[in-house]
């Protein structure tokens, strides 16, 4: 599924059901930003249901998304302080309990956060969900299938219509959307194939090179490319191609180099010229990993008035 994709995340809209797949957790980090960030730029409620509560919420916060909603705390209890616009929450309160996961106690759970979300004021809700729960030996896996087709009717039910208080009806719930999220190299291929009718899209990277050795792909929040692995000049292409698709899109370029291990020189210097054909008034941030730092520093980045080099 991760190859067969037919949606960027920046697609999705209300009433989507998306099925995300994922390698890494940058890549989950990244792409879960986009969506909580779109989510919240056309006024919508966000929730990111998470295996990892406190890992994620920090993961929005180093992307300059920071969840009103402490990790841990039950965003659908009333008495709660929070409720929006960001709500990170452990997979524990809210689909699983123990070791075991029942669809109704899930089913139930996602109608009370549409709940609150109505109360609150909210056009809509995002909810993003980290299915890595599903990869541990709990009783009820089976109803994995038909917890996702529960999610698809929830998502295709009509707006609901609601009094605003002088007689005239507003729409203020049904606006749903769900992005379900699966790592592509831990879940295996029947289970992903069970899932995949019941959503609307299936999301991924765009990637430009990806084998043993190399990944290159889009960023999303903040825009550019990420670079993880080793790269010479084999790579000079795609590499070429994705710095050409991150300069036609407007405002600053972030070039994700966290997990790049090797550089070498000319590929250095491709960076570099990328960054000296873009005007003065975008700026490109190179986030290294220590190991390639320095060489972006001999070959006079430091030089550059819109580049900034900072370490991971």
């Amino acid at each position: 599924m991760g190859a067969d994709t037919d949606a960027q995340i920046t697609d999705l809209t209300v009433h989507d059901h998306a099925c995300l797949t994922f390698g890494e957790a940058e890549e989950l980090a990244d792409l879960t930003a986009a969506f909580v960030r779109d989510g919240l730029t056309g006024g919508a409620r966000v929730v990111w249901l998470s295996d990892t509560p406190h890992e994620a919420a920090a993961e929005l916060g180093r992307r300059g998304l920071d969840s009103t909603d402490v990790p841990g705390r039950r965003a659908a209890d009333p008495a709660a302080d929070g409720a929006g616009p960001i709500t990170v929450v452990g997979c524990q309160e809210g689909l699983t309990a123990g070791r075991a996961f029942d669809v109704g106690r899930a089913v139930g759970w996602l109608r009370e956060q549409v709940e609150l979300t109505r109360r609150k004021g909210y056009p809509a809700l995002r909810i993003a969900l980290d299915m890595g729960w599903a990869l541990r030996p709990i009783a009820g896996i089976e109803q994995l299938p038909a917890f996702e087709q529960e999610i698809a009717a929830m998502v295709g039910e009509p707006a609901k219509r609601t009094a605003d208080g002088r007689g005239a009806g507003s729409e203020t719930t049904g606006a749903l959307s769900v992005l379900c999220q699966y790592d592509r190299d831990r879940f295996d291929p029947v289970t992903l194939a069970s899932v995949a009718p019941f959503h609307t899209h299936s999301v991924a990277a765009a990637t430009y090179h990806d084998d043993e050795l190399l990944r290159i792909c889009r960023q999303y929040a903040p825009p550019g490319i990420r670079i993880a692995g080793q790269i010479d000049v084999q790579a000079q292409e795609p590499l070429s191609l994705a710095l050409a698709e991150a300069i036609r899109v407007e405002g600053d370029i972030t070039v994700n180099m966290a997990d790049l291990t090797f550089i070498d020189v000319s590929i250095t210097r491709l960076i570099l010229e990328a960054a000296r054909s873009i005007p003065r008034s975008r700026r490109m941030v190179l986030h290294c990993h220590p190991a390639i730092e320095s060489r972006f520093v001999i070959l006079g980045a430091a030089d550059l008035p819109n580049v900034d080099v900072s370490r991971r």
